[in-house]
């Protein structure tokens, strides 16, 4: 286990909502510190035995990753159903209880194996995720098209800013991979899109006109990762520019990605011209089933070594000693890895 000194911000995609004081654990309503908890890829069908120990760092948020059930259907009553038998954990309900709940979707609660743009039901499920995580009925995310939005968290006059991307709901086509030991290659240089034209003007605003201390940015696929033949925003290797020279441009505070997918957990760190600080993607992925037989692949940008435990991650924001303490963690809340980044 080591510790790394890393340069950190987070985003997160969820509409222009704000948490006052009031909505803060109670252990941080009179502190400078704030605990947000995450993870993905959540089998309705196997049993969660995390939710105890993520309860145990006290988070006053949850994000769901992404993979929130698994439902490749293009039946809306089976994914209804499937949505439902998630919320029916009774760990999970005790869980939830004085948390802000938040998240975005993958491919499989999505409703198609790696799909995109092209499924027909995607309006339909995008309601369901919706009602699994509560979503207000007047929620502006309800009126649109794709799941994208954000929140600011206020803690003690510092703030938080969470943005909530959707890599399903616009992405065009992907390149099936020549190399027969991967699914997919880069798309040709300006070629496709992950976000779509809508999504990209939104968050263009998000970060630009951020005020926040810590930016964490939400995405359901890895983005420094980039070499493994799975998905990933290397796909599409022009919006990979995109949103760095985005992140640089807008000045946005201690930005930094979430991600899941992979079924298994790292963190990635990348030198991003004209950024002060490391782009890290912290990715935690196996909430009930993990990728157990991983035995490596070529990431040039690694910190630590990849987990293949069930995990979740652990955010820990210090806005006096401006940094925040990345933990991956597992069963009975053991402490699998830690990067710490300061600001």
């Amino acid at each position: 286990m080591k510790k790394i000194l890393l340069s950190f911000s987070i985003l997160l995609f969820i509409n222009c909502k704000s948490i006052s004081n009031a909505d803060l654990n109670p252990k941080e309503k009179n502190s400078n510190q704030y605990t947000i908890a995450f993870g993905s890829c959540d089998n309705q069908r196997i049993k969660n035995e995390l939710w105890e120990s993520i309860d145990a760092n006290h988070p006053s948020v949850w994000i769901w990753g992404g993979d929130n059930v698994y439902s490749d259907t293009d039946d809306m009553q089976v994914l209804k159903a499937n949505f439902a038998l998630q919320k029916q954990d009774s760990a999970y309900l005790h869980f939830i209880k004085n948390k802000v709940i938040l998240g975005t979707w993958d491919d499989h609660d999505f409703g198609l194996n790696d799909g995109g743009q092209e499924y027909r039901f995607k309006k339909e499920s995008q309601n369901y995720l919706f009602d699994f995580l509560d979503t207000s009925k007047n929620a502006p995310e309800r009126k649109r098209d794709g799941v994208y939005n954000s929140k600011t968290i206020t803690v003690n006059k510092h703030q938080i800013k969470i943005i909530i991307l959707d890599n399903r709901y616009f992405r065009t086509e992907l390149t099936k991979s020549k190399d027969p030991n991967k699914r997919f290659q880069p798309n040709v240089y300006g070629e496709g899109t992950i976000l779509g034209k809508e999504q990209w003007r939104w968050l263009e605003k998000e970060l630009q006109s951020s005020k926040a201390d810590f930016n964490v940015i939400v995405s359901s696929v890895q983005f420094v990762s980039d070499k493994h033949g799975f998905e990933c925003w290397g796909n599409f290797p022009h919006e990979v520019n995109k949103l760095e020279k985005l992140i640089v441009s807008s000045k946005a505070k201690g930005t930094f990605i979430v991600s899941g997918d992979r079924h298994i957990a790292l963190f990635s760190s990348k030198k991003v011209p004209q950024l002060p600080y490391p782009l890290i993607d912290f990715t935690s992925s196996g909430l009930t089933h993990t990728y157990t037989a991983f035995s490596g692949e070529e990431n040039p940008y690694l910190q630590g070594e990849v987990v293949k435990e069930l995990n979740f991650g652990i955010l820990k924001f210090d806005f006096d000693a401006h940094s925040v303490q990345m933990e991956i963690r597992g069963k009975e809340n053991k402490l699998l890895q830690q990067h710490i980044q300061n600001y």
